[in-house]
């Protein structure tokens, strides 16, 4: 993750007892691969550490990881009682928000990404340091990130609604088009009792036009549902009569159909 630095980055090298190195409370639960922290502590045992973790001083023997998680626990997986440390210095310290980011994001980037550790990370980054900074960490847009996390980023109050009054799909939909809390629940309860066809083309008329009027997102969506095809089934007595018609008239025998209809509900 990138920072603007008043001034450039520095770190001093240090050797501190590792039970003083504290990981920041969401990081902790984080699952880590133990597969790969193996593979890691083998690596640090035959080759030695060459990039010391990164801390910043919390307090009088405290430190704060800034990065390197999974060298952290590899080390401790090595029974490490000191190690080297890059130490920020004052003025280069990072913020806790930034610092959440910047582990993950090197988490992540140690091997290429599959789907399911994109989204592992957007909702966990989503959690930790916000919406805003997790889009822009991970280098992606915010409508981009709502897409990742999907369910996970819905609000309580529209999961609430799941599966009694809307379906997981619809929440998901409706937040992804509308991400905003109080906005997003008062269209929820527009819609909710609304059949699954019409609000499937509701929430498709609203995110082509996402600051439409309720009432004309409706119109719209009903204009839609009359607009989609219909399938008639004609008697071959009909049928020919149909098609004498449409020759008749010189138009084929679907235009013809749909003229008749179209007269008939004029007249109704």
């Amino acid at each position: 993750m990138a920072k603007r630095y008043t001034s450039p980055i520095s770190y001093r090298l240090r050797e501190i007892p590792i039970k003083q190195i504290k990981i920041w409370k969401d990081a902790q639960a984080r699952k880590l691969d133990r597969e790969g922290i193996a593979e890691l502590a083998k690596s640090i045992k035959n080759d030695g550490l060459q990039n010391p973790p990164m801390v910043q001083k919390e307090s009088k023997n405290s430190y704060l990881l800034m990065s390197g998680q999974r060298r952290l626990a590899a080390l401790k997986r090595l029974g490490a009682k000191k190690i080297p440390v890059l130490l920020l210095t004052q003025n280069t310290k990072y913020d806790l928000d930034e610092a959440k980011a910047a582990s993950v994001v090197e988490n992540l980037h140690r091997n290429k990404m599959n789907t399911q550790d994109m989204t592992a990370a957007c909702v966990f980054l989503n959690e930790s340091v916000g919406k805003s900074k997790a889009a822009k960490s991970l280098g992606i847009s915010p409508q981009t990130l709502n897409k990742y996390l999907g369910f996970a980023a819905v609000p309580d109050k529209l999961k609430n609604l799941v599966p009694h009054e809307l379906s997981r799909d619809d929440v998901t939909k409706l937040y992804q088009i509308i991400p905003n809390n109080t906005r997003s629940l008062k269209i929820a309860q527009n819609i909710i009792h609304l059949d699954q066809k019409l609000r499937k083309e509701y929430l498709r008329a609203l995110s082509k036009s996402p600051k439409s009027s309720h009432l004309k997102l409706l119109k719209i969506a009903k204009s839609h549902m009359l607009q989609q095809k219909i399938k008639l089934e004609l008697t071959k007595g009909i049928a020919r009569k149909l098609k004498t018609h449409s020759v008749k008239n010189q138009i084929n025998p679907d235009e013809m159909a749909n003229k008749i209809l179209s007269d008939w509900l004029k007249k109704r």
